[in-house]
């Protein structure tokens, strides 16, 4: 006589493999993952919260950043938590509406190198020959050029007030390093089996390229994008900071640039010449440390041992 367990309804008689089993939700595993990181934990909630002021600036800081409608040079007060410029303009606010187009630039120029890393390097492997020496000289040739000058003279040439033109710029010269390494992983896995099981099939090129060869390099394609929004949100600081982005637009680079042109430090304004700078450097550390635990989550061989406490039994 079959016994039914009345808790869950399962026929405690019947085979294992008839058993109802709760169905896995998908992604519990990533996400497990994730929260057991130390450092992808604290990168989450760094850049979570530049993530929160880049969505609702206006209701932290309400009113335009930039008018010139306070007292000038004003220390930290209950009105001015940061104190304000030396135009008369609230320190707090511009680094909370900075974070919109640092992050629209970190993100924008992240993705568009990485698909431009992706398409050269990957395409290069995978076809060789002639297409990937061509490519392979294309890709040096980038490589070795310095890469701040290259930026600066780009910029100023290509005028770069605008931010599109800014995020153009950096893409030019942030995907070599990507397409380097996305080839020669790609070089690695072009002679596997499913990859010749493919091409037996008659499948395109492109299908093959896109459906079956790109799944498997998931991780170092999310290690490139990571790295290349680094190095954009970084570099893109660096050309504000010298005047070649806008300067009249409300940014943590242009922050640092006006404080500069202003001697800030020098007139006891260390707010308006730090707060910026450490912003950059909270929002690039939150990359870094994205970039770091996925290594970690997706290759086992990279994660920190641990010490396993051995329970001791009383005698």
């Amino acid at each position: 006589m079959a016994t039914i367990d009345v808790s869950t309804g399962v026929d405690e008689a019947a085979p294992l493999t008839n058993r109802r089993q709760k169905p896995k939700r998908s992604g519990g595993g990533l996400f497990r993952s994730i929260r057991s990181n130390g450092k992808a934990v604290a990168g989450s909630i760094i850049l979570g919260v530049f993530v929160i002021l880049a969505i609702i600036p206006q209701w932290l800081a309400p009113g335009d950043p930039g008018a010139e409608i306070f007292e000038r040079s004003a220390g930290p007060s209950a009105a001015h938590w940061l104190g304000t410029t030396a135009y008369g303009q609230d320190i707090l606010a511009e680094v909370i509406w900075g974070a919109r187009p640092a992050l629209l630039i970190s993100v924008a120029a992240g993705l568009f190198a990485t698909l431009l890393s992706v398409l050269i390097g990957v395409t290069a492997a995978y076809l060789g020959g002639i297409a990937d020496d061509v490519l392979n000289v294309f890709t040096d040739v980038f490589l070795v050029i310095p890469t701040l000058p290259l930026v600066i003279v780009i910029a100023a040439y290509a005028n770069s007030h605008s931010l599109t033109v800014l995020i153009i710029v950096l893409v030019v010269t942030g995907w070599s390093y990507g397409a380097r390494q996305l080839r020669s992983q790609a070089l690695s896995l072009r002679n596997r089996d499913f990859l010749q099981a493919a091409k037996v099939r008659g499948e395109r090129r492109s299908y093959i390229i896109v459906f079956e060869l790109l799944p498997t390099m998931t991780s170092l394609i999310v290690a490139a994008f990571l790295n290349a929004a680094l190095y954009s949100i970084l570099t893109a600081a660096g050309l504000e900071f010298l005047g070649l982005g806008d300067t009249s637009s409300v940014d943590w680079g242009t922050m640092l640039y006006w404080a500069q042109n202003n001697e800030a430090l020098q007139t006891g304004q260390y707010l308006w010449a730090t707060i910026p700078g450490i912003c950059i450097a909270a929002l690039g550390t939150a990359f870094a440390l994205l970039n770091n635990a996925f290594d970690e989550i997706s290759n086992p061989s990279l994660r920190p041992v641990r010490r396993i406490r051995v329970a001791r039994t009383s005698s």
